[in-house]
């Protein structure tokens, strides 16, 4: 059996509309969640529109899930009906490779199931399908309970941007008397900015201008400059521990990497469509690398939401109507209020 559910959905690469979908009937270990929030993410935008491979339509995006728990199956014992609960890039794994074991289904080797445009384990012949629609089955332990302190509404976008920046910060050890600089301010580069600062580490924001300045030095950044003028460079060589790059765009990399202490690392967290670009004379010189990361394991996305929840680490969005999805496509921070949805389907 099947449960149709109101939904968003790109029917084509050039725009999103209202449809309805049908999600298969929850399972002994799946968690039924009724979507109240599903924050708008740019990874939505790149594969709505076809542009990171091949997307199958109709496609409901949406990895950055908060919602309630309405039912859960027999074997599921961490959570009960009421928990409010998120769920991001991830549904499932196959949870027996070393990356699952250590913790890092992010990196399954057999190839993690992505909450949207991926083969459904579940369903032969269709993929999955994300959060902006009324409701979605998440197999355990595919979910990250939220704390009670963090309001659903900005909850949501910590299950992609949060955990994109937290999970490289923490692993890369930054903290008190580190100096982490972040390119771009950003959906990813102002959480980034946030998260650092509460770890306790020194941040300096690299921007194309300075108009965005005074909202950087609000989030807790200690320096910022306009990268526009090249000659900022100079004074900061070897001088930062990490470097954090949001950006999507083709930025001088080669510059960027000057500025790391012998030993330290640029993480990239942006996804450009064009190769990246480095002089290797310039890794070679402070024995510095350029490293790559993805989002977290369900261990480390917990532990953000925690670490979120306790320092009141949130990101600045703007709660917006299903009916206005389109329009926010060409902005950011969007989170969609599901409950614009016409209708809820019952568990």
């Amino acid at each position: 059996m099947s449960k149709t559910v109101n939904a968003w959905a790109a029917t084509s690469p050039h725009i999103l509309e209202p449809i309805t979908i049908e999600r298969r009937e929850p399972d002994d270990n799946d968690v039924a969640i009724d979507i109240k929030f599903a924050g708008i993410c740019h990874s939505d935008l790149h594969t709505a529109k076809g542009e990171w491979g091949e997307t199958t339509y109709p496609l409901v995006p949406g990895h950055e899930i908060a919602g309630v728990v309405a039912a859960v199956g027999k074997n599921v014992r961490d959570f009960k009906v009421g928990d409010h609960v998120g769920v991001g890039c991830m549904v499932n794994s196959c949870r027996t490779c070393d990356s699952c074991k250590d913790g890092e289904e992010q990196y399954c080797l057999k190839g993690n199931t992505l909450t949207y445009n991926a083969k459904d384990p579940k369903e032969e012949g269709k993929i999955t399908q994300g959060g902006y629609s009324n409701t979605l089955w998440s197999i355990r332990p595919s979910c990250c309970e939220f704390l009670i302190t963090i309001p659903m509404n900005v909850a949501a976008p910590l299950l992609c941007a949060g955990i994109t920046v937290y999970s490289p910060l923490k692993h890369w050890g930054m903290g008190p008397g580190k100096k982490v600089g972040v390119i771009g301010l950003g959906g990813l580069g102002h959480m980034a900015v946030k998260i650092a600062k509460a770890m306790g580490a020194e941040v300096t924001v690299f921007s194309q201008t300075l108009s965005k300045k005074d909202l950087g030095i609000k989030m807790g950044a200690d320096n910022y400059y306009a990268t526009s003028d090249r000659s900022v460079f100079e004074p900061l060589k070897q001088s930062l521990d990490l470097i954090i790059n949001t950006v999507s765009s083709k930025i001088p990399l080669t510059l960027y990497l000057t500025l790391l202490r012998r030993d330290s690392t640029l993480v990239e967290i942006g996804m450009p469509e064009e190769p990246l670009s480095i002089a290797p004379f310039v890794l070679a010189a402070q024995r510095v690398g350029v490293f790559g990361s993805m989002i977290g394991g369900i261990r480390e996305t917990q532990e953000m939401l925690d670490f979120c929840g306790e320092k009141q680490i949130f990101p600045e969005v703007e709660t917006i109507p299903a009916s206005y999805i389109n329009e926010a496509y060409e902005r950011f921070r969007f989170v969609i209020d599901i409950s614009s949805m016409e209708s809820r389907a019952k568990i």
